[in-house]
């Protein structure tokens, strides 16, 4: 197992897998409403053996090179994670994504995570493109959108579909010469 530090304060991006379905059920648990309020992750892992499934899924997705998931853990607790819920190498395209508990909120470690995972992308598996879908109602991940350099590239109305209501999805984008440059930056 590998784990890559997130700075000074004991945080840590390791691979979420399923054999540790039942800390990151726990960490559901946890932060259900939060994580629930925009994405549907809350909903799609209600217990032991929907979290060991879905893990499993990512798993499967990794030895195919078409998706990764991460956790981050701050003083060996599970409290979030990025992934890239997809990956197209051959066409140079992924879209990342996150989620955190509550407790987590504030303190930078998405935008850390998120830097980390989109680096490896650009720099190892020469994607081109990564693009962040949000909920317009999300601030708080657009936010993360920013930080990170990306672009909005426009906005998809009605699009997205969560808990049963439409609601718009934003687009934003970082292309690898970008993301390059503004690694120089930081």
């Amino acid at each position: 197992m590998f784990s890559i530090s997130l700075g000074d304060d004991g945080a840590e991006l390791r691979p979420l897998e399923p054999w540790s379905a039942e800390e990151f059920l726990a960490h559901m648990n946890r932060g259900r409403e939060f994580i629930g309020q925009h994405i549907g992750l809350a909903d799609m892992v209600t217990d032991l053996d929907s979290s060991r499934s879905f893990l499993q899924q990512y798993a499967a997705k990794a030895a195919a090179d078409t998706a990764r998931i991460y956790g981050i853990w701050v003083q060996d607790q599970l409290v979030g994670g990025v992934l890239f819920r997809t990956m197209d190498v051959p066409r140079g395209i992924a879209e990342a994504g996150c989620w955190l508990e509550p407790s987590a909120a504030g303190r930078g470690l998405v935008t850390r995570a998120a830097q980390v995972i989109i680096d490896w992308a650009v720099e190892e598996r020469g994607i081109h493109r990564v693009e962040w879908r949000v909920s317009a109602a999300n601030q708080a991940s657009i936010a993360v959108a920013k930080r990170l350099g990306m672009v909005k590239d426009g906005t998809l109305r009605g699009a997205g579909l969560h808990r049963g209501e439409r609601q718009d999805l934003e687009i934003w984008s970082v292309l690898a010469p970008e993301w390059r440059a503004s690694k120089q930056e930081r």
